[in-house]
């Protein structure tokens, strides 16, 4: 396997954040990022409710690399139970802060469903413990393989 395709890092910060009804998830997250200057972090656990979700999933029988016509994107009015948000949050190829965040949720039936987070409207509250981490030389690209915004990791960082 050639390049590096693992990176240690260690845990900084830890914060809980609330964001409150009619508040955008995505904006808020990297407003958080930009006000409390992390560069580089994960979601650790979220809950609450959304509405007015967009996300994306992969067609069955996709072949890489992923683009527009490989995927189906979702609009969900909601509200739905946010049962999950997983991701993280690491610069960009222009130094510019990129979410990759992933959601579980529950409609109203029980069903549960979830892909990629475009962006997702609070509904009642949401609540999220996040974890910064202490790391260099860690980016996000797009893959020409995958198609996609993906991580790098810089084999001459420290």
């Amino acid at each position: 396997m050639e390049g590096l395709w693992y990176k240690e890092c260690s845990n900084g910060r830890r914060f809980i954040i609330k964001i409150t009804p009619g508040e955008s998830l995505s904006t808020r997250l990297l407003q958080f990022a930009h006000l409390t200057d992390v560069r580089y972090a994960m979601i650790v656990s979220a809950l609450g409710s959304v509405k007015n979700v967009r996300l994306r999933g992969i067609k069955t029988g996709a072949k890489l690399p992923i683009t527009t016509p490989r995927v189906t994107i979702h609009d969900i009015e909601g509200p739905c139970e946010l049962l999950g948000l997983q991701g993280n949050i690491v610069p960009g190829e222009d130094d510019l802060l990129d979410c990759h965040f992933h959601i579980i949720m529950s409609k109203s039936s029980g069903e549960v469903v979830g892909g990629h987070l475009y962006d997702a409207e609070v509904f009642a509250t949401c609540e999220i413990v996040l974890t910064e981490l202490d790391v260099s030389g860690v980016e996000r690209h797009v893959s020409k393989v995958g198609g996609i915004p993906t991580i790098y990791i810089d084999e001459e960082a420290p």
